[in-house]
């Protein structure tokens, strides 16, 4: 995809200064940058660097409007947040599939409801009276179970496994390898005999709008009610979200995390790698779980913005000074 700078501001809301005509055609590194290149800093002292590289323009923070703007070598996109413009302008000059079909491989009951500009890949499987949604890309190999509901402009990769019921919004991104939908962990003891039956998994899987699922992640349908993901919410890959789970609008989870069945996160967690939540608990809205945390069952963290550590989990400062104590203790002891 090529944008002129002119086309590019307007789409990303930046105030340009140089020259607009100037085209790109991708976002790059300062390293790796071409003259048909965007380049994005943050802080006043990379912008030097960035100004000296093979880059064709420059998005920047406001630091740089006023006086310096006007002697810059290269155009500048101006915004508040260019973090956030740059990562924008990386989705519109990425290049559009071309190649929207159904490959003849493909497995498309006739029930299915298919949108407009829908693409699935070879040897998919779709099951009876499934509906995908405009401009939705369904990769190969992937298993859609029957009465699946699947929202617009969808990105479904290769080898995705999606049960019976599960309904995913627009925009959901699920990458390579991950199930949606699956059966609970839930067991019933037998006390006479110490074998262990399958309690009723027959709830379902919810995922709202604009959710991304990590590769080979594993999110559960409700046992009798449902597993419910979020609008917003962002799953990194080999991540663990057991039945009845509520994860709540744009909570982030880092890889290797595991969330038992029954778990509550609120609106706007963040959630490091490799934590433990056990069942039942809950964790309340602007919380922030360092890596490798462990949460018991039932427990409540509290506080926007007070961020978690250890096992069991606490305020970072509670820990660390556990940690500087024991420490004392242990020169004392020798």
């Amino acid at each position: 995809m090529k944008l002129t700078l002119r086309d590019l501001a307007e789409k990303l809301g930046c105030h340009l200064l140089g020259d607009s005509s100037i085209s790109v055609t991708n976002v790059s590194s300062l390293q790796s940058a071409t003259s048909e290149s965007l380049v994005f800093v943050e802080d006043v002292q990379y912008l030097d660097a960035a100004l000296s590289s093979s880059a064709a323009a420059v998005i920047v923070g406001e630091f740089a409007a006023g006086n310096f703007a006007a002697s810059a070598k290269k155009p500048l996109l101006i915004s508040p947040q260019p973090r956030l413009a740059f990562a924008r302008a990386a989705r519109r000059l990425r290049d559009p599939d071309r190649n929207r079909v159904i490959h003849p491989s493909a497995i498309v009951p006739a029930s299915a409801e298919l949108g407009k500009n829908v693409a699935i890949g070879a040897r998919a499987i779709l099951g009876e009276h499934v509906k995908v949604g405009d401009e939705t890309t369904i990769g190969s190999g992937s298993v859609i179970g029957d009465n699946v509901a699947i929202g617009g402009h969808c990105r479904l990769d290769a080898n995705v496994t999606i049960y019976p019921g599960t309904t995913l919004g627009d925009r959901v991104v699920a990458q390579a390898g991950a199930v949606l939908g699956s059966e609970g962990f839930g067991y019933v003891r037998d006390s006479q005999t110490g074998r262990y039956e399958q309690s009723p998994q027959i709830g379902r899987l919810i995922i709202e709008d604009d959710v991304e699922i990590g590769a080979n992640s594993t999110i559960d349908r409700g046992a009798l009610a449902e597993t419910r993901i979020h609008r917003g919410a962002k799953i990194d890959n080999l991540v663990q979200i057991g039945h009845n789970v509520q994860i709540g609008e744009n909570v982030v989870i880092a890889s290797q995390t595991g969330i038992s069945g029954s778990v509550t996160i609120e609106d706007n967690v963040v959630i490091g790698g490799q934590v433990g939540i056990g069942d039942h608990a809950r964790v309340e809205a602007g919380a922030m779980l360092g890596g490798q945390c462990g949460i018991l069952p039932k427990k409540v963290l509290r506080g926007k913005g007070v961020v978690f550590w250890g096992t069991p989990a606490r305020p970072v400062r509670e820990y660390l000074k556990e940690l500087a104590f024991l420490s004392r203790s242990a020169k004392k002891e020798r």
